[in-house]
């Protein structure tokens, strides 16, 4: 399985904003965006934000293709399978922006994420890679399994007595869970009810930019 080994702070930077994609850390000082909120590189401190003209105009194209890198670099996916997911929302019915974001909200990394039982999207990718849950009874070590209404996912009987699983109830419940999910801190499990409405997904996402990144 192929991953960013890249420092994940200058995604951020790259950006211009922060994309909390270390979960706690990115709320403390220790935030590197905080520090260094230009981009990274040569010309961080004087060319413009993502790559774009000194003259501060973006093209429609470079528009484009920071909406498609943000999304990607919040939820953690790979250029390859990116497109791939984009292909099976293209021949959903419905609005395919629409449809990819669902797609990418339904991966069991990013539902783990949403029930609270990681502080981010790249430490439920290592729990679920570790082999700490299951989906529907059965143990499951694959971030991208894409689950479906109705579809549970729990902490595994054999991880509970870590210590990391022990305080989780009380983490979790600190942590806000969208209604979507079915959330139950005691037992550290969760269900999907239905899929995201697109109120209930990031908001600063722009997914017909990504569509027409796509359909050039």
């Amino acid at each position: 399985m192929s991953k960013n080994l890249n420092p994940v702070c200058k995604l951020c930077r790259r950006e211009g904003e922060k994309l909390y994609l270390k979960g706690e850390r990115c709320f403390t000082p220790k935030c590197a965006f905080e520090r260094r909120s230009f981009a990274p590189g040569q010309h961080g401190r004087t060319g413009s934000r993502g790559g774009g003209s000194r003259t501060g105009r973006e093209s429609d194209y470079l528009r484009q293709l920071r909406a498609k890198q943000r999304a990607r670099r919040v939820y953690g996916v790979l250029e390859r399978q990116f497109r791939r997911y984009y292909e099976v929302a293209l021949q959903r019915r419905g609005l395919t922006g629409l449809n990819l974001l669902q797609i990418l909200e339904s991966r069991l990394d990013n539902v783990v994420y949403r029930l609270g039982f990681a502080s981010s999207r790249a430490q439920a990718r290592l729990l679920v890679t570790h082999g700490h849950f299951t989906v529907n009874g059965r143990r499951t070590d694959v971030p991208s399994m894409l689950l479906r209404d109705g579809d549970s996912v729990a902490v595994r009987d054999g991880s509970r007595g870590l210590e990391y699983f022990k305080v989780l109830g009380d983490l979790a419940d600190a942590r806000t869970s969208p209604s979507w999910l079915n959330r139950d801190t005691k037992q550290l499990s969760g269900a999907i009810q239905r899929l995201p409405e697109r109120a209930e997904i990031d908001g600063s996402l722009n997914e017909q930019l990504i569509v027409e990144y796509y359909s050039r």
